[in-house]
C-alpha cells in the first residue's frame, strides 16, 4: 500500500499541517515572523481555514528554524505531540470516518499525496507487525529532522483514535542521526526509538483490522472519498537524480548500496537506471559520493555525533576510508573540519 507523487520544485503541503502552530510558538515565546519570513511563509495565512496549501520546502525549513530560534531541539516532536488528530484535512477526515481500522490505514497511506506532495506513506506488514512508514522523497529538502519527528507524533495521535488513547508502538524509527538527548522521544512514544534507519516508521501490532473506527460514518466516508477522487492524486514525480540520491541516503547506514537495490526501489532495471543517469551526465558511483559528501558536511556540524558514528552513518565499515574521503572532498581530515566548525 502507498503512493509516490508530487512535483518536487513546487511540492505543496496542506495548510492544515500548521494547525495550532501560532499559539504553540507564542507559548514558547518565539517570534513567528522571524521564523517564517525567511522560509517564505506568511504567518498571517496560517489562521486561514480554507483548503489552501504552502510550499513543502518552506514548511520543512520553517520547522527547522523554529527549533533553532526557540532553543527547542525537539520542537517538531513537541508540536506534533499536541497536534489534534482531527486536523489532518481531507485525508485525515477520510481515515477517521472509515468503516474499519484497516480501511482507515489503507486510505491514509494511499491518499497522503493529496495532503503532502513529494512524499511517501506506506503500510508494510512484517513479522506480525505493521510498519507505518513516512519519508520525503525529494533530496533537495535536506535538513528535515523536525518534520520527521512531528509527522510520526501526528501519526501516533491518529493511531490513538483507531486503537484507543493508550496505544503505543513497539518501536519507532527515524532516518536522521540520534540527537544528543532522546528522552523526550522515548517519553512521547512510550517505546524504544532507533535512529539512522532507512525510513521514519511506527511499528505496531495490528490487532483486528476489521474493527470499526470509533468515528465510522458511512455517509461521511463516501462523500469525502468521492471528493478525494475528484481532486486526483498529483501526477508529477520527483526528478530522477533527486530520487536516486534519496534512495542512496536511506540505505547508507547499511553500507554502500548496490545500484541494483536502488534501481529496484525506483521500479527500474539496473541497466535502465545506468543509462538514464548517463544521459544526464551522471554516474551512480559519483551519486553515492555526492550524497556522502553532503551528509558528511551536515553531520560534522552536529557535535554530539562522534567521527566513528558519522563514518558508520555514511556506510563506511572503518574510519580510515571516511578520513581519506574527507581529505579528497574538503582537503582536510574529519577532525580538522570539525575543529574549524567549532
Amino acid at each position: 500500500m502507498g503512493r509516490i507523487a508530487g512535483q518536487a520544485p513546487g511540492a505543496r503541503v496542506a495548510l492544515v499541517a500548521t494547525a495550532g502552530l501560532l499559539p504553540f510558538l507564542s507559548r514558547l515565546g518565539a517570534d513567528a515572523e522571524r521564523i517564517m519570513g525567511p522560509a517564505g511563509i506568511d504567518a498571517a495565512r496560517l489562521d486561514d481555514n480554507t483548503g489552501d496549501s504552502i510550499p513543502l520546502a518552506g514548511y520543512v525549513e520553517m520547522m527547522e528554524r523554529a527549533a533553532a530560534l526557540s532553543g527547542r531541539d525537539d520542537f517538531g516532536l513537541r508540536y506534533g505531540r499536541q497536534f489534534p488528530a482531527d486536523s489532518h484535512g481531507l485525508v485525515g477526515d477520510i481515515a477517521l470516518a472509515a468503516p474499519s481500522v484497516g480501511m482507515a490505514l489503507r486510505q491514509f497511506a494511499g491518499l497522503f499525496p493529496l495532503h503532502q506532495e513529494a512524499s511517501e506513506v506506506k503500510i508494510v506488514a512484517k513479522n506480525g507487525l505493521l510498519r507505518l512508514e513516512y519519508r520525503i522523497l525529494d533530496w533537495r529538502i535536506f535538513n528535515r529532522r523536525q518534520d520527521a519527528e512531528l509527522s510520526l507524533a501526528m501519526f501516533q495521535n491518529l493511531l490513538r483514535q483507531a486503537y484507543g488513547p493508550h496505544f503505543a508502538p513497539e518501536e519507532v524509527h527515524f532516518e536522521h542521526p540520534a540527537p544528543g538527548d532522546k528522552t523526550v522521544h522515548e517519553g512521547t512514544f512510550q517505546a524504544p526509538v532507533f535512529f539512522g534507519q532507512r525510513t521514519n516508521a511506527l511499528l505496531f501490532r495490528p490487532g483486528d483490522l476489521r474493527r470499526p473506527m470509533p468515528g465510522a460514518d458511512a455517509a461521511t466516508f463516501s462523500r469525502l472519498a468521492a471528493e478525494a477522487f475528484l481532486r486526483r492524486l498529483p501526477q508529477g514525480s520527483v526528478p530522477l537524480p533527486e530520487r536516486v540520491w534519496a534512495e542512496i541516503r536511506s540505505r547508507l547506514p547499511e553500507g554502500s548500496p548496490p545500484m541494483e537495490h536502488v534501481a529496484d526501489a525506483l521500479g527500474l532495471a539496473r541497466w535502465t537506471l545506468q543509462r538514464r543517469l548517463g544521459e544526464m551526465g551522471l554516474t551512480y558511483a559519483d551519486s553515492v559520493q555526492q550524497v556522502r559528501k553532503a551528509l558528511a558536511e551536515s553531520y560534522l556540524g552536529q557535535p554530539h555525533l562522534t567521527i566513528s558514528a558519522i563514518a558508520q552513518l555514511l556506510g563506511y565499515a572503518e574510519l580510515s576510508p571516511f578520513s581519506r574521503a574527507c581529505k579528497r572532498w574538503f582537503g582536510a581530515s574529519p577532525e580538522q573540519l570539525r575543529a574549524r566548525t567549532f
